[in-house]
């Protein structure tokens, strides 16, 4: 990194004011989060709790940052991943961008540069398959980090036989991994499924245009999206 690269990056850190673990600490996302998964709960969604909020950001901080994206944006893909479910509290219907309007407002109150809250609404506003698309590096990371945070835990029934086809797929989740191999420019989510449970075809049935939006999300951070499910290539 030249001399001048790095000073442009440390200034734009020193001006974004407002990181990732300010946010985390900011009562009013934590209250909306909060009430979105119990929401979620009480019409028989999968978790959506602080939980999935904290792995999502890790995850969606962590694939700019081994992509080789400067540590800025890395950062508001981070508080973008904490934040894209906030939306929830009001309706799980337009779940985006509600919540998109909300994390700016918040962003915005708290001090956040206007680019900086502008470019976080913008992922939030588009991480859901039935609205949006990546734009962005920051919109691409929070849709890999959503779309791939499928395990057994998330399940909030406690009944099996109440079980629906979400349920039965995170259900099934032996184990699921999101791995960057960099020399190749690829992005692979490895999955393990109990088959007792269900089939890839489920998985597919649900999933399809989440995979297909994943595969956009590559593209745009300039890398190949494959799924691999009990050892089988499937896109």
């Amino acid at each position: 990194m030249t001399k001048m690269k790095k000073a442009k990056e440390e200034n734009k850190e020193r001006q974004m004011c407002l990181t990732l673990a300010d946010v985390q600490k900011l009562e009013e996302v934590t209250a909306l989060m909060t009430r979105g998964n119990e929401v979620l709960k009480a019409i028989g969604y999968t978790e959506h709790s602080k939980r999935h909020a904290a792995k999502v950001s890790v995850t969606a901080q962590q694939i700019l940052l081994d992509l080789g994206y400067e540590k800025h944006l890395a950062e508001l893909a981070g508080i973008a991943g904490f934040m894209h479910d906030i939306g929830n509290a009001v309706n799980r219907n337009d779940h985006a961008h509600n919540g998109a309007i909300l994390a700016y407002n918040i962003l915005k109150e708290a001090g956040m540069p206007l680019d900086d809250c502008i470019t976080v609404m913008t992922a939030i506003g588009h991480h859901d398959e039935k609205t949006g698309t990546a734009v962005d590096p920051v919109s691409a990371a929070l849709i890999l980090a959503d779309k791939t945070d499928v395990r057994r835990n998330r399940v909030q029934k406690s009944i099996k036989e109440n079980f629906d086809i979400h349920d039965r797929v995170n259900y099934a989740v032996l184990s699921a991994s999101l791995e960057i191999i960099l020399e190749k420019r690829l992005i692979q989510m490895d999955l393990r499924l109990d088959d007792s449970i269900c089939t890839l075809m489920d998985y597919f049935e649900i999933f399809l245009e989440r995979m297909i939006l994943c595969k956009r999300a590559a593209e745009v951070l300039d890398c190949r999206f494959k799924l691999v499910a009990n050892g089988s290539k499937l896109c």
